[in-house]
């Protein structure tokens, strides 16, 4: 589903980000994705959705070459995949279920689908309650439960999540990671970014680690190593 072919991404100032990384993310996996701050987690993600470009290397996503696609076609390859940020990313004066149902608006699906679909992803995330609700009289782990309402309302086969865990306490980030592995038991392909060691070790089936942008580890948690992707650090 995911393929990196000797990727880099260097910054201004020649900072790198990521060097060297090849690997490659089939269809259904749960990745965790580890990391101390500034190792690349971030860059690794964004390069996924095409919000940056790789300096070097080639990176498929579902057999798409992401650096020969089009500008204007970027918008449609992020309708296939949802996101989830760590500072929530919400419209502050919308309700819950408009920033649910924002894609599905833009999308131009009808009113009542579109409320319908919102009240029955919100009802997957446990709040319905709160649909009329605004971001602000929520809490964090609330907020963050409606970030990830948002990323798979349009059901997408790709999930990306950048420390969503990094705003809440452990009990919080605990049923924030139970609510991506029910996602990821539907079928649905995750590649999160977590920099908690409590966490990405009871949580995900795939860790890969990144040390100042090279990919170091690769392995399965609970169920053996994974095999090395030819070309990937060690």
């Amino acid at each position: 589903m995911i393929e990196f072919f000797s990727v880099s991404k260097t910054y201004p100032g020649d900072r790198v980000a990521l060097a060297d990384v090849t690997l490659s993310v089939e269809r259904g996996q749960f990745v965790v994705l580890a990391g101390s701050s500034g190792a690349g987690k971030s860059t690794f993600l964004k390069l996924i959705y095409r919000a940056i470009k790789p300096s070097e290397g080639q990176i498929l996503v579902n057999g798409r070459n992401l650096g020969s696609l089009p500008s204007k076609k970027v918008p449609y390859l992020r309708r296939t995949m949802g996101v989830v940020f760590q500072d929530f990313s919400l419209i502050e004066r919308k309700t819950v279920l408009d920033n649910v149902t924002f894609l599905p608006r833009i999308l131009g699906m009808d009113a009542r689908a579109r409320r319908k679909l919102g009240e029955e992803t919100l009802e997957r995330v446990g709040l319905l309650a709160h649909l009329d609700a605004y971001p602000a009289e929520l809490s964090g782990g609330e907020q963050q439960r409606v970030a990830i309402a948002r990323a798979v309302i349009s059901k997408p086969d790709l999930v990306l999540a950048d420390e969503p865990t990094g705003n809440l306490d452990p009990q919080l980030s605990r049923e924030i990671m139970q609510l991506f592995s029910e996602i990821h038991r539907q079928g649905t392909t995750i590649v999160l970014a977590s920099h908690d060691p409590a966490l990405r070790g009871e949580f995900g089936e795939r860790l890969l680690v990144l040390d100042k942008g090279r990919l170091v580890a690769d392995e399965r948690l609970r169920r053996g190593p994974v095999e090395s992707s030819e070309g990937a650090a060690e």
